[in-house]
């Protein structure tokens, strides 16, 4: 019994420096991609040595593989939200309200996954299209059924999700831009960005009567 109770504390110790390392990885690899970033790096912002830090993760592409997984899991949970309704167009507009949240808080995150799908998605395959494939067709046949319906206007409905992720992804993303051409708006940014993107679809997916 003695033995389980000293368990414990090691067992939280090592989740914690897990989390320890997952967050100097993910900004290492949300700024300098896979390729750029190095485990000694990665270590060092932990604040360990190397070899402690591959005492948790086996090597780099352990990490970037784990951080991969649970950024697609969260990037899914927004799209995996939006339900059947018979006031779809309030249901878009919420899904991207929660895509601009995402954006918000989890800008590392959103950068992480754009930088594996501007290289080919070449150690994610798995991890990222596996899961996000059955939500998106599943999504998109919402859509349609939508279209069918006359509830919302028949446009191409791959290119609104598309539109969306790029619209709602972009303030994450490309942040640094924005800062760069339009620093005036970087005060409230986000709120700003709901204010022109929601009577932007509400006005494409409108019935015309």
């Amino acid at each position: 019994m003695a033995e389980k109770t000293l368990d414990k504390p090691k067992t939280r110790i090592q989740k914690a420096r897990r989390e320890e390392i997952l967050d100097a990885a993910l900004a290492q690899f949300s700024q300098h991609g896979f390729r750029g970033a190095s485990v000694n790096t990665i270590a060092k912002e932990a604040g360990m040595s190397t070899p402690r830090m591959l005492y948790h993760f086996k090597d780099k592409e352990d990490l970037y593989r784990t951080l991969l997984k649970s950024t697609i899991l969260l990037w899914l949970g927004p799209l995996q939200m939006i339900s059947d309704t018979d006031e779809p167009i309030e249901e878009i507009c919420a899904y991207v309200r929660r895509k601009l949240e995402m954006s918000r808080k989890f800008p590392r995150e959103s950068r992480l996954f754009a930088g594996e799908i501007l290289l080919g998605v070449p150690l994610g395959q798995d991890e990222v299209f596996e899961p996000l494939r059955e939500t998106f067709d599943s999504k998109i046949r919402l859509f349609e059924r939508w279209m069918d319906a006359g509830l919302i206007a028949k446009v191409d409905p791959h290119h609104l999700m598309y539109s969306i992720w790029a619209t709602t992804q972009h303030y994450a993303d490309f942040q640094p831009q924005i800062a760069e051409l339009s620093p005036d708006k970087m005060n409230g940014l986000f709120e700003g960005a709901e204010e022109f993107l929601i009577p932007m679809f509400r006005k494409t997916l409108s019935v015309e009567t």
